[in-house]
């Protein structure tokens, strides 16, 4: 009863402040005191009973729960999204499995537009998009993952990967450095680590797949043609 009496006192302050406005005609006013008579009778109480008092205005309180209300269909909506993007993200891994990969790129995909701040989705995307040999869009989807969350270990691991596969090893060397300062104990981190560190050596190698030459101004170098006379 207390919480009714709580209300009431809150209306019957709000009528009276009505009442004591000149926007009503002296009509009114009256209807308003009665209305107030009767709510003070009804239900025992009156303004000195101010421990009935709420703790805001009854019109802040309305707006308040208005507003609240507005939200709610928009907080069902995301939390109705969040779920279903973690199933998609099921549904592709289970399809990476089976090494369905097309499916698993479609599942994270979808999975991101319904929840697009979440990194494992792209990074999950990024590692189908690798075993389909499209490894730009793999070293995109591990930098969207990085931006949502730069502790990320996998996305930079899974970077690595992509980066090597393009011959980019340099940077691939910077992923993986980064992987294992966010994952000290991860071997598999270790081992890409020295592939791509041994790739980037034989590349700087000059007997190294890196060394190129025009092999047109070699054959018509006087130096070499005097030598193979």
């Amino acid at each position: 009863m207390s919480s009714v009496k709580r209300l009431v006192y809150a209306v019957i302050h709000f009528l009276r402040e009505q009442s004591q406005m000149d926007t009503f005609t002296p009509d009114e006013q009256e209807s308003l005191e009665v209305a107030i008579q009767c709510l003070e009778t009804v239900f025992k109480i009156n303004l000195e009973d101010t421990h009935l008092a709420p703790p805001q205005h009854l019109i802040e309180m309305f707006m308040n729960s208005i507003h609240k209300n507005d939200m709610l269909p928009l907080s069902c909506s995301l939390s109705e999204n969040v779920v279903k993007a973690d199933q998609l993200k099921d549904e592709g891994n289970n399809h990476m499995k089976e090494e369905n990969y097309g499916a698993a790129v479609d599942c994270y995909t979808r999975a991101i537009q319904l929840d697009p701040n979440n990194a494992v989705y792209y990074c999950n995307r990024a590692a189908a998009h690798s075993k389909l040999s499209n490894y730009r869009e793999a070293i995109k989807d591990c930098e969207n993952a990085i931006a949502i969350d730069p502790k990320y270990s996998k996305a930079y691991g899974r970077m690595g990967l992509a980066l090597t596969s393009v011959n980019k090893y340099e940077e691939a060397v910077t992923s993986y450095q980064k992987a294992l300062d966010l994952d000290p104990e991860n071997d598999s981190y270790k081992s890409n680590l020295k592939i791509a560190e041994q790739k980037l050596r034989d590349m700087s190698s000059p007997t190294g797949t890196g060394l190129s030459f025009d092999m047109a101004s070699l054959i018509n170098n006087p130096a070499f043609i005097s030598m193979v006379s």
